[in-house]
């Protein structure tokens, strides 16, 4: 549905539902300009599904290799149920200078 203007300020209308009536006891559903009076009553139900296409993701520090080379240390994942016994981590300068080192951890 592409984008409804109204037709005395051409601001963009918003839907909203207008107050009960006996024909519409749950109130009916409308077009409302928020700076003038303009009111549409639609009578018909608005539905539109559009299925969204997931963005690939791009391994940005090597994929499933990002941790082959990395430094690791034994130690307890905390989570319950995992029984990782060691720890991977990296530290990377990914912000200016006077801040941080980032760290990356990853529990196997």
């Amino acid at each position: 549905m592409p984008l409804t203007f109204c037709p005395n300020c051409s601001n963009a209308l918003t839907i909203s539902r207008a107050d009960p009536s006996p024909k519409y006891p749950l109130g009916i559903n409308r077009f409302e300009c928020r700076t003038c009076p303009y009111q549409y009553a639609l009578e018909q139900a608005w539905f539109e599904k559009t299925p969204m296409k997931q963005k690939e993701v791009e391994a940005v520090f090597g994929g499933k290799a990002e941790f082959e080379n990395a430094d690791s240390m034994a130690t307890q994942c905390p989570a319950e149920g995992c029984n990782g016994d060691r720890a991977y981590f990296f530290q990377l300068q990914i912000r200016s200078a006077d801040e941080p080192m980032t760290t990356f951890l990853k529990y196997a």
